[in-house]
């Protein structure tokens, strides 16, 4: 069994406050940093589902912040689909009616590969050539070319993750129709190929105007990056893939050991 090196990063609210409570002086726009407080509350059931969030000017209150920033916040959380608006009553918190499942982030290649087996997103093919790949010292051994797919899957209607992924040509030509058609890491592993080893690292920051449109996401919604490299027993670099998440379809679980 391969473990996967893992680096999480992540963001909570305490990030964009200062020491006396208020936004602080980031260059992430107030509305931004607004809104990710206020989906802190709503993920955490500070303000519950069905319930109603305080009025405007106690939120322009509370966060020293003018009335259009907090309209901007929530006309972004409103697009995710968090909150409505209700014009003469207020702003309640939707019930969440469509629970997703989660993509599983697992710590292990087996249990990754195990994972995507069951798995039948819809692929939509971005990008289909051979192309340079960016490597540091630390990943490998380069191979001398690599093919390059980018797509987007999708699950139950929702586009949940953009992906580039870079193969070592000589793997790419076992199986290409599979390839282009199938979740590639199960039909990697299927293949006569060794793996010797596996890192995966995961940071978390905000979708930019492609990802938000690939994904159907507001303009600066959490997302998740992952980069995930193997190897085989010669150091060669085989495959990397870079994807993108929707932050609400990521779920990351360790075992702690003792």
């Amino acid at each position: 069994m391969l473990a996967f090196m893992s680096t999480v990063l992540v963001f909570g609210v305490a990030d964009f406050m200062d020491d006396k409570g208020g936004l602080g002086a980031s260059p992430v726009p107030l509305y931004l940093q607004l809104a990710d407080i206020f989906r802190y509350r709503i993920e955490r059931r500070i303000w519950a589902e069905g319930t109603m969030l305080p009025s405007i000017e106690v939120l322009m209150k509370e966060f020293s912040v003018s009335r259009v920033t907090v309209r901007q916040a929530l006309q972004l959380l409103s697009r995710s689909g968090l909150i409505q608006v209700q014009r003469g009553i207020g702003t309640m918190v939707l019930k969440n009616t469509a629970r997703r499942t989660p993509v599983k982030m697992e710590t292990t290649l087996d249990a990754l590969v195990e994972g995507y087996r069951g798995d039948k997103p819809v692929v939509t093919n971005i990008s289909d050539s051979s192309a340079p790949l960016s490597l540091t010292e630390s990943d490998g051994v380069p191979a001398s070319s690599y093919h390059h797919l980018r797509r987007v899957h999708a699950r139950d209607g929702v586009q949940y993750c953009v992906i580039s992924i870079y193969l070592e040509k000589r793997v790419f030509k076992k199986a290409e129709k599979r390839f282009r058609n199938e979740i590639i890491l199960p039909v990697l592993m299927s293949l006569d190929v060794t793996v010797a080893q596996a890192k995966q690292s995961l940071t978390i920051s905000k979708a930019d105007l492609e990802v938000s449109q690939l994904l159907g996401l507001p303009l600066g919604d959490p997302i998740a990056n992952v980069r995930r490299v193997l190897v085989d027993p010669d150091r060669t670099i085989i495959y990397v893939a870079e994807a993108t998440y929707r932050g609400d379809y990521i779920h990351l679980e360790m075992d702690l050991k003792a």
